[in-house]
Formats: structure tokens, C-alpha cells, sequence
């Protein structure tokens, strides 16, 4: 009996595991296929040329969190007074969480720039570092606007995104838009330890914009993401991953969260191994927290909705348990079946291999081999990232910190 079980259970989670890598990407594609896409709007040509049209845009203010961002502070607000929107429908909100390095001291110098100076920016200094959601919650509250951007201070966005999105917003069934993901190491070949991690998010745009054609895109990215700021509601403190609770709340009110390509937000910082993967593990638990905490997108009355979060985001949460019960399931049965030892020997391989790449070092080795490595690494870390939250021991914020409210600073002279 416990070997029917055993045998029943090592299957399941085989067949789990080839459905979420193989099955489930091809099945997407095949039925995103069979639904026309809706075709782009024309990219509008503003040019920075004041227009009568402004005047019915939507006012948008965009919000960044930093936490001891000295080094690209001033390229983010660079780049934010670039972007092409009329300038009195835009609001710039700097939240300094705390910070103990010159990173507000930076936004005031770059604020008094000629460039910069139409740039409505507001840079709010808080003494206690008390993490981004409890900021979120107390500056969104406060700001007046249609549209709402979040967005890290180390991502640069497209100049005309906000021009793109604000056509995207015509649809009052979107609520919350999302663009292209690009890191800007990847772009050189001496940043070899980043080529599986930009292979990564390569894969992870075409399966957001297949996503998006069959209801939902599942996720965005925080480097830069949009949602409408009457559909914000304060996130409880000890949420993991913010770039994700918050829009797929607004989505499991019946909205649609939609990928843009044309919009892209490319990041500046250059994630090293142990920053990578320190990032990956925090992921990872949010994305436990999520399956424990967004049950209601399973309903079936969302659809193509529940089927992407199940898919995707469900199983993701639950794989690194589902590999680790197919090896030893395998690894037990092998004893009295050659087909459970051929499959625990196709593990053994695949995890010593990216053992072998993890000692020579990926950036030494082909893309294939760094694209398993980069795989099987991530599910470890999803391991240990997912049981640091069943244990309580992964908390929602970037650092402990004080609760208590801080002081926001006067605005920028001038602004």
C-alpha cells in the first residue's frame, strides 16, 4: 500500500514538474494563438511639443521608494524630466525610506538643474526606516492623480511610456499596465554571470504577453508598473512582494492587467550572484505568500485568469517541493523499477551538471548550461526562500526597522 502511494505521488509530482517547464508554455502559446491579440494603438507623436490634446490627458504621478540610493538617484530624476508628457499633468514623489547614505542630498543638487526644473518632484524625507509597503501606504493616500506609477530608482523608462500607457488606460476595464524588463549588463558579453538571468526575463516577457491575450498578464515588474489610483488600497506590512499583492488585488476585482511591450523600464544595477540570488530567495517566499493569500484568483469564474495563476504562480511556489519529492520518490522506487531509475538518473545528471557549472562558473560555460544553471539554482533558492516563510523567518520589509512616522521634508524650492 505504501508503495502504491509512494509510486501514485512520485508521478503526480513528475508530471506536475513537466507540465509547469514544458507542458504549460506551449499549451499558453497554442491558446493565445487562437485569440486575436488587439492590435496596437498607434504610437502617439507629441514630440515635447505642447499640444491641445494635454489638457485631456491624465494627470500621473509617480511614486519611488528608495532606500540608499546615492548611486542612481540622479539618472532616475535625469530620465524622469526627459520623458514626454506635458509637464503640469505629471507629479514626481521621491520617498526617502530612512536613508543613510547622500541619496537625498543628490535628488535636491539634480532637482536645481536646468534640465530638471519643469519636473514637478516632491522628495519626501523620512527619518526611521520603516520598509517600501509602509511607505506606499502612507504617501499614495496623499497624492492626487488618474494614473499611478511605481517605479525603482535604479530604472530608466522609455521616454514616451507615459504617452503609451495613457492610450492603454482608455480601456476602463485595465487596471493595471506593465512593460518590458530589460537589464542593461546583459547587453555585454563580460557580464557573463547575468546571461541566464537575462535569458530568465526574455522568457518570462513572451509568457506575460501570452498571459495578457488570454485575460491577465500574472505579475509585473517593480522596476515600473502602472495602476489607477482609485483602485489602490493599502497593503498589509508584512507583504514580500508588493510588485505583485498590489496589482493582482486590483485584477482579482475583475481588472485586467495588461503587458506593453513598447514600454520599457531598463535596469541600471548590476545584480552579482549572491545579490541575485539573495533577491530570488525574498521572490520566492512572496511567492508563497501569494498562493497562501490570493486564493480568490483561483475562482473559476476569472477563467484564463485562474488558469495562468495555477500555472504559473501556484505551481512555481509548490515546485521546489514537487522536484524534491520526485527525487526521493525516484531515488526509492529505482530499487524495484527501471523506469524510476532512468528518471532518477536523468535528476542526478541535471543537478550534478549544475553543480559542475556552479564550480567553474557560469559566465565560463555555453548559454544552454547556463540557462540549466540559472533554473536549478533558482529552485534551491525557492526552496529555502519558501521555507523561511512557512517559518515565519522572511519578513515584508528591506531592513527592520521603527513603525513610527517620520517627517516628510519642505518640497523642492521651486517645484
Amino acid at each position: 500500500m505504501t508503495h502504491t502511494i509512494l509510486t501514485i505521488l512520485t508521478l503526480l509530482a513528475g508530471v506536475l514538474v513537466v507540465y509547469h517547464h514544458l507542458g504549460y508554455p506551449l499549451l499558453l502559446k497554442w491558446l493565445a494563438g487562437r485569440r486575436p491579440e488587439t492590435a496596437p494603438v498607434a504610437l502617439p507623436r507629441r514630440a515635447y511639443r505642447p499640444a491641445a490634446a494635454d489638457a485631456e490627458r491624465p494627470v500621473v504621478a509617480i511614486v519611488i521608494p528608495a532606500y540608499n540610493e546615492e548611486d542612481h538617484v540622479e539618472d532616475k530624476l535625469r530620465n524622469l524630466a526627459m520623458l514626454d508628457y506635458p509637464s503640469d499633468r505629471l507629479r514626481v514623489v521621491l520617498a526617502c525610506d530612512g536613508c543613510t547614505d547622500a541619496t537625498a542630498e543628490r535628488a535636491w543638487r539634480v532637482a536645481r538643474e536646468p534640465e530638471c526644473q519643469d519636473l514637478s518632484l516632491q522628495i519626501l524625507e523620512f527619518r526611521q526606516n520603516r520598509g517600501k509597503v509602509a511607505v506606499l501606504n502612507h504617501v499614495i493616500p496623499n497624492i492626487d492623480c488618474d494614473l499611478l506609477a511605481l517605479s525603482d530608482v535604479s530604472a530608466l523608462v522609455s521616454v514616451d511610456a507615459l504617452l503609451v500607457a495613457a492610450d492603454c488606460f482608455q480601456d476602463p476595464k485595465v487596471g493595471v499596465l506593465t512593460g518590458s524588463y530589460r537589464l542593461f549588463g546583459s547587453y555585454y558579453p563580460q557580464a557573463g554571470h547575468q546571461s541566464g538571468e537575462s535569458l530568465y526575463w526574455q522568457y518570462q516577457s513572451e509568457i506575460k504577453r501570452q498571459e495578457g491575450v488570454l485575460g491577465s498578464t500574472m505579475g509585473v515588474h517593480g522596476a515600473f508598473y502602472m495602476i489607477r489610483r482609485d483602485l489602490f488600497e493599502p497593503l498589509d506590512l508584512d507583504v514580500i512582494n508588493d510588485d505583485f499583492m498590489l496589482p493582482m488585488r486590483i485584477v482579482a476585482r475583475g481588472y485586467r492587467a495588461l503587458y506593453e511591450p513598447r514600454i520599457l523600464a531598463l535596469e541600471l544595477e548590476s545584480a552579482g550572484l549572491d545579490l541575485d540570488r539573495s533577491r530570488r530567495r525574498r521572490i520566492a517566499a512572496g511567492n508563497m505568500q501569494q498562493l497562501v493569500r490570493l486564493g480568490a484568483l483561483l475562482r473559476p469564474s476569472l477563467r484564463g485568469v485562474a488558469f495562468v495563476f495555477a500555472s504559473g504562480k501556484a505551481l512555481r511556489a509548490l515546485m521546489p517541493f514537487l522536484l524534491l519529492l520526485l527525487l526521493g520518490g525516484s531515488a526509492v522506487l529505482a530499487v524495484h523499477s527501471r523506469v524510476f531509475l532512468a528518471l532518477f538518473l536523468v535528476q542526478a545528471v541535471v543537478y550534478l551538471t549544475a553543480f559542475v557549472v556552479q564550480r567553474i562558473g557560469p559566465a565560463r560555460v555555453v548559454w544552454p548550461l547556463q540557462a540549466l544553471h540559472y533554473l536549478v539554482q533558482g529552485h534551491l533558492v525557492g526552496l529555502v526562500g519558501s521555507v523561511r516563510y512557512l517559518l515565519g523567518l522572511e519578513r515584508g520589509r528591506w531592513r527592520r526597522a521603527n513603525l513610527a512616522l517620520a517627517t516628510p521634508a519642505p518640497e523642492t524650492p521651486g517645484t
